[in-house]
């Protein structure tokens, strides 16, 4: 029986840990508690008291017809983004995992998305897509008015969509490979002895044993998507038009800093944090019962 080590110094543990709570309380706890603070209160644009006022904002916030549109379009803008972003690191990643020519070099460019920053990453997006400038100007050159972001809702959440998927890629691409090449071996050759080809085997042992990282990676994109995608709808569509993107982030950072009114920016970001704590636990409720662990 093995001996039991022991961390005797305590001075040391203590300081090694203080650095790292002080952080998780200074951009995490303060911040949360200032918002609540100012959710059930009303706090002047300009400083002084504040007016305890209950739920007041929050009656604000749900009796206001654009926060439900917020609501609509984030949700809409998590899906399309998060199915896009892990589909195309997932066809990446099986590409590489297959050491096709240039496998190296590709799994080195493939993570550098997601080093850029989202407003260098929207600002890109916005000049490639842009109808009149863009390589898209070909389609309206033939057919006129059929891609414009400025004024047409659908394009511009395409496009906000593209632009997240793409850097989020980078991301998604180092798990699911790590993912695939954990996977033994000796069972994808015997498959191939057997007769499978590189789709059943995908479909029949690949996928199957990638769920755990594909679950993970679900859990991740989905946050993302809600809580850091202010930068780039900000830089490409600053909302519009007509409000088509103006996701629950961008409405927050717009009643509260550019409307001033920082309870109604504070009593929505307290529902922000619900709503992606509510869907986190749906997903490990009832997506992790399908999900097994080898």
């Amino acid at each position: 029986m093995g001996k039991r080590v022991t961390f005797g110094n305590t001075f040391i543990g203590i300081a090694l840990i203080v650095p790292q709570l002080l952080l998780v309380f200074t951009f995490f706890y303060w911040p949360t508690g200032e918002a609540l603070y100012w959710a059930f209160t009303l706090e002047p644009p300009f400083g002084g008291g504040n007016q305890w006022v209950g739920w007041q904002n929050f009656e604000t916030v749900f009796s206001d017809p654009k926060y439900y549109n917020s609501v609509k379009v984030s949700l809409i803008f998590a899906v399309g983004t998060t199915t896009m972003s892990i589909s195309f690191a997932l066809l990446l990643a099986l590409f590489v995992d297959r050491q096709l020519p240039g496998y190296r070099v590709y799994r080195f460019a493939y993570f550098w998305p997601y080093a850029l920053a989202a407003p260098a990453v929207g600002l890109a997006f916005r000049f490639i897509f842009a109808p009149q400038a863009g390589f898209v100007s070909a389609i309206n050159t033939y057919f006129p008015g059929a891609w414009n972001p400025a004024t047409n809702g659908n394009d511009a959440m395409l496009l906000i969509m593209l632009a997240n998927a793409w850097k989020m890629v980078g991301y998604n691409f180092i798990f699911l490979l790590a993912g695939l090449q954990s996977m033994p071996r000796a069972l994808l050759e015997a498959a191939a002895l057997d007769g499978a080809g590189a789709l059943r085997r995908i479909r029949d042992f690949q996928l199957p044993l990638l769920a755990p990282t594909l679950f993970f990676v679900l859990v991740i994109n989905l946050t993302e998507s809600f809580v850091d995608s202010f930068g780039i709808v900000e830089i490409v569509t600053n909302g519009g038009p007509a409000n088509a993107t103006d996701l629950m982030v961008f409405k927050i950072y717009t009643d509260g800093f550019v409307g001033k009114d920082y309870s109604l920016a504070a009593a929505q970001s307290i529902i922000l944090m619900l709503l992606v704590v509510a869907l986190t636990v749906v997903q490990f409720r009832f997506i992790e019962r399908r999900v097994q662990y080898t």
